[in-house]
């Protein structure tokens, strides 16, 4: 069954962000994810797909910005920021202490500073940072592109229906369609960039 979303039911253009006219936001890709507790599944894959947008965004001149959570001291080896995704001289950095990367932070101020209204948001977790941060520059007046496969996620428990936990890909892909109903526009990969 065919459904409409709310962005269809309110013309909202659909058009995926292009790296010339965009800023860029890293949301937490730190080391805490690629093992232990915290692993997500399928990181290093989005890890990959990250670099590959930071480097487009670098040849394109885009702002970029990299957010890290103080949850996870951002001075420790975890709380560092993945090597392969890491901030170069002139990029900008925010420290946030929820998942939504706007509240209690410079980062809309970043974004304006920037001159673009159109962001682009890749990094982890899916169903949390990415998803709570597309929100919030929705709410800012933002209009936010995730990159589905530079972001991931891991399984979690659940009671609903019975089941003893959903799997990261449900997850992961529950929260982009979560996205795609009200707050942004998801595409697959880099290469699907406007």
């Amino acid at each position: 069954m065919a459904t409409t979303t709310l962005r269809q039911l309110n013309s909202f253009d659909e058009t995926p962000a292009s790296l010339a006219d965009a800023t860029v936001i890293l949301i937490d890709f730190q080391n805490t994810y690629t093992g232990g507790t915290m692993e997500l599944d399928g990181y290093a894959a989005a890890v990959a797909e990250g670099k590959k947008l930071l480097e487009a965004a670098r040849a394109a001149g885009a702002t970029v910005i990299h957010v890290q959570d103080k949850g996870y001291d951002v001075d420790s080896e975890g709380g560092k920021i993945i090597a392969d995704v890491a901030p170069i001289d002139g990029e900008l950095s925010v420290i946030k202490s929820v998942p939504n990367a706007y509240h209690n932070t410079n980062l809309a101020e970043l974004v304006d500073k920037a001159g673009k209204k159109d962001v682009i948001l890749a990094g982890f977790m899916t169903n949390m940072c990415v998803l709570f941060t597309a929100q919030g520059a929705f709410l800012n007046g933002h209009r936010p592109t995730v990159v589905a496969q530079a972001c991931a996620t891991r399984a979690l428990p659940t009671t609903a229906a019975g089941q003893h936990h959903i799997d990261a890909q449900q997850i992961h892909d529950g929260a982009l369609a979560t996205v795609t109903e009200l707050y942004g526009v998801v595409v697959p990969t880099v290469g699907d960039l406007a």
